[in-house]
């Protein structure tokens, strides 16, 4: 890159001030002919080019004719050409050159779905009456289901072995029994650590076979990269600088007050960062041997920056199809940076936004005001959060939030049991699950569910397949918000080329709305006063639009249009 001071357009701009101001006009002249000398001295100027040049020299000297004639002569077209393309610099600087890289599809556009291993072909034993747990085997059957409903990744917690001391038992609970599992982001045991596989799901082979029936049906596995530890963890011993060791010798474990997490140890970067780091890069490289080309990366704003941009910029060299989602629920600041410095994706405050006006403005953020920062991943609940939108809105809130999410961000994400309505918390105000599966295995019957209509997966189905058919559904910075006359109804479109997509959706999930939703016809690539036919892929019907419509949406029924515009020749 070069930058350079430019007299020429400096002289341009003072003297079409000056001079028709009749200030310094005489001198204004004087200083621009020297800066058009200096221009015919330098290289690559053809004859043509100099004869212009002269002639404002001429005119620029010239004092018997008229002032706006001479000006004229300086700011001809003809003379701006040859001051273009043979620019007058000063005070040159050279920059660069500058790394460039581009990311494949699934860093912007992916559909994601999060189980637990454990819990999917989990099975009460009818002689004892505990939980088996599931396996890398019998999860491995589950991703058909999850392949159908048009998933494209499907992410793991953490698979590792997990921790025996201060184990968790259920609802966060520190009185677990003999039985309970534990949390498994309380990562290592006597059975290894971040390089190993909890021995209850399989062997590192049985993890391979789940990767490679994955891929078989179209799906990447992504696995989750949480760097702490549980207390039995082979680094604790090994490594026990890597953690903070408080005044009365114990190590600090994990707090975000009022919560405590006395079964997780954080690592402390300040302590041997470097053989820390090394040792990051070891076990992200193992998992990549193993076929993980996707990782989602546990609070990473609670670990130095300048150590992702590290690690990421180490594996880009070598792998760059390798993505890394960040789930830094955190202030804006710290999430655009995790992006600015290569995360792929980010975790975002969606979630939260409930009310027509902060969504719309949400929108409006992600994909304007951050998107040359962070790609944004609208996952509509995760284990970890339960909102009071879906805990109280019955069925109609878990199809509200699935149509907004699927719609609006190309990348979004659903924790199995969404699809079954579990809603219930472990106490009100609380966003946590009741017998969240992060402390206990959830066993399921999928099957019944889907046979007696109580699954929402035909709706996320129908909602991916929309999304592959539509190019404009798979890019961000092309959406568009417009008015609605109601408070409880958002609209807005997104366009690629010929592909043009409306999303009406009553935001209530208790009332039908009526309104009118009034179309930017422009925004759409449409003629002013236009009127065009439009299909709803949700509901099959047909009608024909214009710049204001009336909709009316039950909750209950169908609580969104996705309309296909079908532009006629």
């Amino acid at each position: 890159m070069h930058a350079w001071s430019d007299p020429v357009g400096t002289w341009q701009h003072d003297a079409g001030i000056k001079i028709r101001a009749d200030v310094d006009v005489e001198l204004m002249f004087t200083e621009g002919r020297l800066l058009l000398e200096r221009v015919l001295g330098l290289p690559g100027l053809d004859d043509d080019e100099k004869g212009v040049v002269h002639a404002a020299i001429a005119a620029a000297a010239d004092t018997s004719r008229p002032v706006a004639a001479r000006l004229a002569q300086l700011e001809s077209p003809e003379l701006s050409a040859v001051l273009l393309a043979h620019p007058l610099r000063e005070l040159v600087t050279v920059e660069g050159p500058y790394p460039a890289y581009a990311d494949r599809q699934r860093a912007l556009y992916s559909s994601w779905y999060e189980f637990f291993p454990r819990s999917e072909g989990a099975r009460v034993d009818p002689a004892t009456g505990s939980v088996v747990s599931g396996t890398f085997t019998t999860a491995a059957e589950r991703l058909e289901a999850v392949a159908a409903m048009g998933f494209d990744v499907v992410y793991l917690p953490p698979i590792h072995p997990i921790g025996e001391v201060n184990r968790k038992g259920p609802n966060n609970t520190l009185t677990p029994g003999p039985e309970d599992p534990g949390s498994p982001w309380a990562i290592g045991s006597r059975h290894g650590g971040h390089d190993a596989v909890h021995p209850d799901l399989g062997t590192l082979a049985d993890f391979d076979a789940f990767v490679a029936r994955a891929a078989e049906l179209g799906l990447e596995v992504a696995l989750d990269l949480a760097l702490q530890c549980a207390p039995d963890h082979p680094w604790v011993t090994e490594h026990p600088e890597w953690f903070t060791t408080r005044a009365d010798g114990t190590i600090a474990y994990a707090e975000n007050p009022p919560k405590k997490y006395q079964d997780i140890y954080p690592i402390n970067f300040d302590n041997d960062p470097q053989g820390i780091a090394q040792e990051v890069l070891r076990v992200v490289r193992h998992w990549m041997d193993h076929g993980v080309r996707i990782f989602r990366v546990d609070n990473p704003h609670t670990k130095p920056v300048a150590f992702w941009q590290w690690l990421l910029a180490e594996i880009r060299g070598t792998d760059p199809d390798v993505l890394f989602l960040s789930e830094a629920f955190t202030k804006p600041p710290m999430l655009q940076t995790l992006g600015a410095i290569g995360f792929h994706q980010s975790y975002t405050y969606f979630t939260w936004r409930t009310e027509k006006e902060e969504v719309a403005d949400y929108l409006q953020e992600v994909s304007q005001e951050s998107a040359h920062r962070v790609r944004p991943n609208f996952f509509v609940n995760t284990p970890d959060i339960l909102h009071e939108f879906l805990q109280y809105g019955g069925p109609p809130a878990f199809k509200i939030r699935a149509a907004l999410a699927a719609t609006g961000s190309p990348s979004w994400g659903v924790y199995s049991g969404y699809e079954l309505f579990e809603h219930v918390a472990v106490r009100p105000g609380s966003e946590e699950y009741l017998d969240s599966e992060k402390y206990q295995v959830r066993v399921r019957d999928w099957e019944a569910a889907e046979r007696e209509g109580r699954s929402l997966a035909p709706y996320l189905t129908r909602l991916n397949e929309i999304r592959r058919a539509h190019p404009a559904l798979q890019l961000l910075r092309n959406l568009v918000v417009h008015p609605t006359d109601d408070e409880g109804v958002l609209c807005f479109s997104k366009t690629a080329g010929s592909d043009k997509v409306i999303v009406v959706i009553n935001l209530d999930p208790h009332a039908t709305r009526e309104t009118v939703v009034h179309l930017d016809l422009a925004a759409l690539g449409l003629d002013p006063g236009s009127t065009f036919p439009v299909h709803d892929e949700l509901s099959g019907q047909d009608w024909h639009w214009g710049a204001d419509n009336y909709v009316r949406l039950d909750p209950h029924v169908e609580p969104a249009h996705v309309l296909t515009v079908r532009v006629v020749p």
